[in-house]
C-alpha cells in the first residue's frame, strides 16, 4: 500500500469517521429523547451512511483507473479504511436494530420478515469476514485468490442487498429512488473500468 500522503488517512480516517458516526447517532436518538422513534431514526441514518461508505470503498479502484487524480488516488489508498468505516457504520446499524427490537417487539416484528433475517444475516456474515481479512496478516493467511473471491463475492452481494433494501421502499416512498443512484453509478463505473482495462477484470472490493 502506498505511503500516507496526509493526516486524514489510514487508521486516523477510520477513527474519525467512526467517532463521528457514534456522535451523530447519539445526537439523532437524543432528538426523540432516546425513545423508539429516535432509535428508528438512527437505523435510517446508519443505513444511509453505510451506503455512502460502501460506495466510496466499492468504487475506489474503478475511479482510480478511469480518472487518476488526487482525490481518486486518496480514495484508492484508503479503500480498506473506508470499507472498515462502512463496517463500523453497519455495526451501529445492527445495535440500533437490536435496541429497537427490545423497545418495541411488536413494531420490530411488523418491520421484519424471515427473509430479512436470512439475507441480512448473510450480509453481516460477509461484512464480518471481509473486515477480519482487511488486515495484512489475515489477508496473507487467507491467500490472494481466496481473499479476492471473498471480497468480490461479498462486495457484489452487499451491493445487491442495498439495491433491494432501498428499492423495496420506492413504491411507498418514491423519493427513496434517489438512494438507488449511487449504487447504480458505482456498478456502471466498475463495468466501464473492466471494459477499459481487460487485464483488471477482477476489481476487488475497491
Amino acid at each position: 500500500m502506498p505511503q500516507r500522503q496526509n493526516w486524514f488517512e489510514g487508521w486516523r480516517l477510520l477513527a474519525v469517521l467512526t467517532l463521528c458516526l457514534i456522535a451523530l447517532s447519539l445526537w439523532i436518538a437524543s432528538m426523540r429523547q432516546f425513545e423508539v422513534e429516535g432509535v428508528r431514526m438512527v437505523i435510517r441514518f446508519t443505513a444511509r451512511s453505510s451506503l455512502t461508505l460502501f460506495c466510496l470503498a466499492f468504487s475506489a479502484t474503478a475511479l482510480a483507473r478511469l480518472w487518476p487524480n488526487a482525490w481518486t488516488r486518496w480514495q484508492q489508498r484508503n479503500r480498506r479504511y473506508l470499507g472498515l468505516s462502512f463496517a463500523a457504520s453497519h455495526a451501529i446499524h445492527a445495535m440500533a436494530i437490536v435496541i429497537f427490537a427490545r423497545m418495541d417487539p411488536a413494531g420490530f416484528a411488523e418491520a421484519t420478515s424471515a427473509a430479512s433475517y436470512i439475507f441480512g444475516g448473510i450480509g453481516y456474515a460477509f461484512i464480518i469476514a471481509m473486515s477480519a481479512t482487511s488486515f495484512d496478516r489475515t489477508a496473507a493467511l487467507l491467500g490472494p485468490r481466496a481473499w479476492r473471491a471473498l471480497h468480490l463475492t461479498g462486495g457484489y452481494y452487499l451491493w445487491l442487498q442495498f439495491m433491494v433494501s432501498f428499492g423495496k421502499r420506492v413504491p411507498a416512498m418514491p423519493l427513496y429512488a434517489a438512494f438507488l443512484i449511487p449504487p447504480l453509478a458505482v456498478m456502471a463505473l466498475r463495468l466501464i473500468a473492466m471494459a477499459a482495462h481487460p487485464r483488471g477484470r477482477t476489481i476487488a472490493a475497491g
